[in-house]
C-alpha cells in the first residue's frame, strides 16, 4: 500500500504529540489535585520527552567512535546503543507517570530524566561541534 509523503510526515509527529499531551493532561491532574509541584515537574519532564521524541524523528546515525568497529559493525553497535539509551528513557518517563498518577513521590524519577535529558542535550551540542 502506498502512503503519500504528506501522510508519512504527519505520522512522524504521533509519539511527539501523544508526549506532549500526556504531560498536560499529567500536569492538570495533579495540579488538580492540589500538588501543583509534582504536576509541573511531569509537565516539564514530559514536554522535553517531547521535544526529544521531536528532534529525534529524522535523526541520521553517525558513526561517533572507532571504539564501534569499522563499517556495518559500527552502524550496529551505535543503532543498538542509541535503542537501549531510548528505551530506558522511556521506561523512566512511565514509571514517572505510574508514579504521578498513583500520588506517590516522583522526584526520584525525575531528576535522573532531567540527568538523561541534560547529558542527551550537551552531547548534542558538543558532537555538533567536533564535526
Amino acid at each position: 500500500m502506498w502512503i503519500a509523503p504528506e501522510r508519512r510526515r504527519a505520522g512522524r509527529w504521533i509519539a511527539p504529540a501523544l508526549a506532549v499531551t500526556a504531560g498536560v493532561a499529567i500536569g492538570a491532574t495533579e495540579t488538580a489535585r492540589g500538588h501543583v509541584a509534582t504536576g509541573l515537574v511531569g509537565l516539564a519532564v514530559l514536554l522535553g520527552y517531547g521535544a526529544l521524541l521531536g528532534y529525534r524523528r529524522g535523526e541520521a546515525v553517525l558513526t561517533l567512535h572507532e571504539a564501534f568497529g569499522f563499517g556495518r559493525r559500527s552502524g550496529i553497535h551505535l543503532r543498538a546503543a542509541a535503542m537501549t539509551g531510548d528505551v530506558l528513557v522511556g521506561v523512566l518517563v512511565a514509571a514517572m507517570l505510574v508514579q504521578a498518577l498513583r500520588g506517590a513521590e516522583i522526584g526520584l524519577l525525575a531528576g535522573l530524566a532531567a540527568v538523561a535529558g541534560v547529558t542527551y542535550f550537551l552531547s548534542v551540542l558538543m558532537l555538533n561541534r567536533t564535526y
